[in-house]
C-alpha cells in the first residue's frame, strides 16, 4: 500500500480474528465463504483448504443446524492435520442463539460470528435471542459481524421507518428510507452489543445490497457515521461477468475513497466452476488499486488488425498461469516476488514502451514485421529471441529475474 493509500485510508477500528487484523491501517483482507454442506466435515474441509491456498485470508461457513455445529471441531481438527491455519466464521441465521448453547465447542473454536440482525428473532424474542449470542461471544472473547442484508432486512425496523417518514411533511424516496433502515439497524445493533458488554473492538459492520449505486450510497454514510471496521461486498453479485463487473464497480469505488478493510465477492459460480474464483476477483481488485499485491502482474494487448497471429495472446495466458499457479511455492523462497510486472505484448506500436515500464517484457512480432522478439528488463533492451522457442525462452529469463532479484 503507498503512503498515498494509508493517508487517505478511512481510519477504522482494528479486529482481531484468529491472527488476521481487520481494520485499522492493516491492508484489505480478502475472504470467502464455503457452498458445501458444513456437516460433511472431509468435504468442506478441503475447500476451506482450497479457498485459504488460494489467497483466502479468512473463510466464512454455514452453521446452520445441530449436524453442522457439531462438525465444527471436527472440521478445525482436519484442517490442522493438513496444516492449514485459517480463521473460521461461523454464518448464524434464525437459530445461531441456540447452536451456540447447545455446541460450546463450536462457540469456542469458530473465530468469529456473523450475526443478521434482520432473522435472529422476532417480536420480544429479538433481542433476546440477539443478546444470547452477544454473550456467547463476550464469554468465548469472539468478534461479531453484525451483517445487514436488504434482502433480510428486519421488517419491524422497515416499518418504522416507513411510518416515520410519513408522517414528514417532505417525505423522503423508497431508497431512501431503505438505505436509512439498513443503516439504523446495523448501528443500533452495534450499539446493544456494547451495551452488552461486546468490546468496541469486537464489532464489524456490513450492510450488503444487490445494486452497486445503492451499496456505494450506503457505505459512504454508514462510514461517515461511526468508526467499525467495514466489510464491503455487494450481496447476490450474480454470474460470470456480471457479477465481477457489479462487484467491482462497486467495491473499487469505495476501496478508492478509503472505505473498507475486508472484502468478499459474492459471485455465484458456474455449474461446476470453482469456489475459489471470488477469491481471485477479490485480489485482482486490490491488485489493480495497487493497494495489495498478490501475484506477479501481466501486462498484455489486446489485439487489433497488426496482431492476427494469437501467438502473443497464448503466451500472456502461459505466462500469467505459470506465474500465479507458482505463487504458493515462490512466495516462500523468492519474497516480494508478487510486486513482480511482467508485459507480453504483440506487436510495435505499444510493446517496446510497454515492456520498457515493466520489469521484464516481450514485445513480439505483428504482422509484417521482422519475426524477432526483443526482451526489456528494467527499461532496458536485454536481448532479441528468435525461432521456434521464443515462448519457453521467455519463461526462462522470466526464472533468471526472479531468482536474481528475490531470492532471499
Amino acid at each position: 500500500m503507498t503512503d498515498d493509500n494509508l493517508i487517505s485510508k478511512r481510519r477504522s477500528t482494528p479486529v482481531q480474528i484468529g491472527q488476521v487484523t481487520v481494520g485499522g491501517y492493516s491492508p484489505i483482507v480478502v475472504q470467502s465463504m464455503t457452498n458445501t454442506d458444513t456437516a460433511d466435515v472431509i468435504r468442506t474441509a478441503a475447500q476451506i483448504a482450497e479457498l485459504a491456498q488460494s489467497g483466502s485470508e479468512i473463510v466464512r461457513i454455514t452453521v446452520n443446524n445441530l449436524e453442522s455445529a457439531q462438525a465444527v471441531p471436527k472440521i478445525k481438527a482436519q484442517l490442522a492435520r493438513m496444516n492449514i491455519d485459517v480463521p473460521l466464521v461461523g454464518d448464524f441465521h434464525f437459530n445461531g442463539h441456540k447452536l451456540l448453547t447447545e455446541v460450546p465447542e463450536c462457540a469456542q473454536l469458530l473465530d468469529k460470528y456473523r450475526i443478521n440482525p434482520g432473522n435472529v428473532g422476532r417480536g420480544k424474542k429479538r433481542d433476546s435471542q440477539f443478546a444470547a449470542m452477544i454473550e456467547t461471544a463476550i464469554e468465548y472473547q469472539k468478534p461479531v459481524r453484525i451483517g445487514v442484508n436488504w434482502g433480510s432486512l428486519d421488517p419491524q425496523v422497515l416499518a418504522q421507518h416507513m411510518d416515520n417518514n410519513q408522517k414528514l411533511s417532505e417525505p423522503a424516496s423508497y431508497d431512501e428510507v431503505i438505505k436509512e433502515a439498513l443503516i439504523s439497524s446495523a448501528l443500533e445493533s452495534a450499539a446493544y452489543a456494547e451495551q452488552l458488554g461486546l468490546a468496541h473492538n469486537k464489532i464489524i459492520i456490513s450492510c450488503k445490497l444487490s445494486s452497486s449505486p445503492k451499496l456505494i450510497s450506503v457505505y459512504k454514510e454508514l462510514a461517515q457515521r461511526c468508526d467499525y471496521a467495514l466489510h464491503l461486498g455487494l450481496t447476490e453479485a450474480g454470474m460470470g461477468i456480471k457479477g465481477i463487473v457489479s462487484s467491482s464497480a462497486a467495491i473499487a469505488i469505495l476501496l478508492q475513497q478509503g472505505i473498507g478493510d475486508t472484502i468478499r465477492i459474492s459471485l455465484t459460480p458456474q455449474p461446476g466452476g470453482a469456489r475459489t474464483e471470488e477469491v481471485l476477483v477479490a485480489q485482482e481488485i486490490l491488485q489493480s488499486l495497487e493497494l495489495r499485491a498478490f501475484t506477479p502482474a501481466v501486462t498484455s494487448c489486446p489485439g487489433c488488425g497488426r496482431t492476427t497471429s494469437d501467438y502473443f495472446q497464448h503466451l500472456a495466458n502461459d505466462i500469467q498461469s505459470y506465474l500465479r499457479d507458482s505463487m504458493p511455492k515462490w512466495k516462500n523462497i523468492y519474497p516480494g516476488v508478487e510486486n513482480l510486472s511482467v508485459a507480453v505484448m504483440g506487436c510495435v506500436v505499444n510493446g517496446p514502451g510497454e515492456s520498457k515500464h515493466a520489469n521484464i517484457g516481450i514485445s513480439l512480432p505483428g504482422s509484417g514485421e521482422a519475426p524477432v522478439a526483443p526482451v526489456y528488463i528494467d527499461g532496458e533492451k536485454s536481448c532479441t529471441l528468435r525461432g521456434e522457442n521464443i515462448a519457453e525462452d521467455f519463461k526462462s529469463l522470466v526464472d533468471q529475474y526472479i531468482q536474481q532479484h528475490y531470492s532471499k
